[in-house]
This record gives structure tokens, C-alpha cells and sequence, in this order.
């Protein structure tokens, strides 16, 4: 299993770095689309809905939405003049408060969730509010000062990825060694309230980092150490939501795609939270 991992991870990582870096723009809203799409799959299994077709059927819907939402810019950019597409805008907003609704959700699992666990259309509809604005934080990121920097975007998808990361690696090492308090037993057993405090931490080195990197002015620093951090805690979020489906219904792994990791989901899960909570903070406090 761990030789899997490895092979899976030193095939897929270089792909990831170079469609971020060099994709043409437009490419790579197709290359985010498909991956997206691979979740759709895997998050109808956790709906409930059975059969190929009708996982599929749902996979396009998902690919039909990204491709309305290309073309809603009407061959105009993401951005003008500093300024999200108003769509887009939209959706990350409402990003925000479906994630809102998710931590009542995780927090009153299972005791008062009957009334959208057995109800497939309801858990289907959650996978399109998970799915999509995780598509569009990520164009809107990686689109962003295109014109100027080319890069610049593709830095703010690293600082992302990379926060969320070094807070995986932090839980998993925290969790291990002092973790004794249960953040929510029954939607994953794994996970510690000191794992969750020790992820935090650990991102805290490359918030500073960034810090430094995008030389933010003083009287705006506390603003762009609040965003990291909320980035982080909202990523455990993003994992806790996965676990809570699955368990829902009743399969350890979203798939069997990636060798040693499970499905897309299993691999994409915290990213799903945190990039539409991060683009949205960023569009509103930082853009």
C-alpha cells in the first residue's frame, strides 16, 4: 500500500505543478473541470445514487455547470479592473455559507440529520454546492493579475495547497502523539481537537512565509494571518464533511481511482473547503 502511495503521488504531483504553472488559462479550467468531474463521480456513490448512468449523469451535470460557467464571462476575463467576475462572486459567497451550514451539520451528526441523510437529491445537491465553487475559487485564483503576472495566481493555488498540507502533515503527527480529545468521534474517530491545533501551527510557518513573500503592509498583516487561519480550521471542515457522507453511506474510501489513496475525493476533500473559503476572504479583504 505505501509503494502505491508513492508511485501515485511522484506520477500525480508533477502533473498538478505543471498544469498550474504552464496550462494556458483556458486549458486549465478544462483540467480543473475533468478533475472536478472525477469527484462528481465518487460524491454520487456518497449520495446514494447507484449505477454507473446514473453516476455519470451526474458527473455531466457537474461538467455542464463548469462549462455554463466559462462561457457566462461572455469572453471576458475573470477578472476587470480588479474586480471578480459578479457570478463567480456569487457563487464563492454562497461557498461561504453552505460551509457555515456544513459545521451545524458535522456538529449535530447523526442526532438531527435524519432529514437530509436518507434524502438523496438533498445529499446530491451538496455535492454541486462542494464541487462548483471549488472550480471557480480555483480559476478565479489562478486568473487573478494574470495580465501582470502571469504566475501570480499559480503562487496564490501553492500558498493554498501549501497551508493545507503542512496542516495535514502537522494534525496527522500532533494527533498521533498527544491526541486523547476526539474533535467529532462520530464523523471520523481519527481526528483530535490537538491535531487540529498542531495542523494550525504547523501552517503558521508558511502564512508567515507568504507574509513576507507578497510583502503585505503592516496595518494589513493581521488581516492576512486571520485568512490563513481560517483557511486552515475550515480545511479540517472540509475533511470532517467527506467522512460524514461516507459514513452516511456506509463506504470507507470515495473510490478506487488513485492507487493507495483511495478516490479523488479522499485525496481532494480539505482543498474543497478551503480554496472557496480562501478565494471568497481574498476577493472581499484582499483583492
Amino acid at each position: 500500500m505505501l509503494k502505491q502511495r508513492i508511485i501515485t503521488a511522484l506520477i500525480l504531483a508533477p502533473l498538478a505543478i505543471l498544469a498550474i504553472l504552464f496550462l494556458p488559462v483556458e486549458q486549465f479550467k478544462i483540467a480543473v473541470a475533468g478533475v472536478v468531474a472525477l469527484g462528481a463521480y465518487e460524491w454520487a456513490n456518497m449520495s446514494g445514487i447507484n449505477g454507473r448512468f446514473s453516476k455519470a449523469t451526474f458527473m455531466t451535470l457537474i461538467l455542464v455547470i463548469c462549462g455554463a460557467l466559462i462561457f457566462a464571462v461572455d469572453g471576458q476575463a475573470v477578472w476587470y479592473q480588479g474586480e471578480l467576475n459578479s457570478i463567480y462572486k456569487t457563487i464563492l459567497g454562497i461557498a461561504a455559507a453552505w460551509w457555515a451550514v456544513s459545521l451545524v451539520m458535522i456538529l449535530t451528526y447523526p442526532k438531527y440529520s435524519s432529514g437530509w441523510t436518507e434524502n438523496v437529491p438533498i445529499r446530491a445537491t451538496f455535492g454541486i454546492l462542494t464541487l462548483i465553487p471549488t472550480w471557480v475559487a480555483i480559476i478565479s485564483l489562478r486568473t487573478n493579475l494574470y495580465e501582470v503576472d502571469p504566475f501570480y495566481g499559480a503562487s496564490l493555488i501553492f500558498y493554498v495547497l501549501g497551508i493545507v498540507w503542512a496542516a495535514d502533515i502537522g494534525a496527522f503527527f500532533v494527533g498521533v502523539k498527544f491526541g486523547k480529545h476526539k474533535l467529532r468521534p462520530n464523523v471520523s474517530p481519527g481526528k483530535s481537537i490537538e491535531g487540529l491545533l498542531g495542523g494550525v501551527m504547523a501552517s503558521l510557518a508558511i502564512i508567515a512565509f507568504a507574509a513576507l513573500h507578497y510583502q503585505f503592509e503592516a496595518s494589513r498583516m493581521w488581516m492576512h494571518l486571520l485568512i490563513g487561519v481560517i483557511t486552515v480550521a475550515v480545511s479540517a471542515l472540509g475533511d470532517l464533511n467527506e467522512s460524514m457522507f461516507k459514513r452516511c453511506a456506509g463506504i470507507k474510501d470515495s473510490g478506487k481511482l488513485l492507487p493507495g489513496h483511495g478516490g479523488i475525493m479522499d485525496r481532494i476533500d480539505s482543498l474543497t473547503a478551503a480554496f472557496p473559503v480562501f478565494a471568497f476572504c481574498y476577493v472581499v479583504w484582499m483583492a
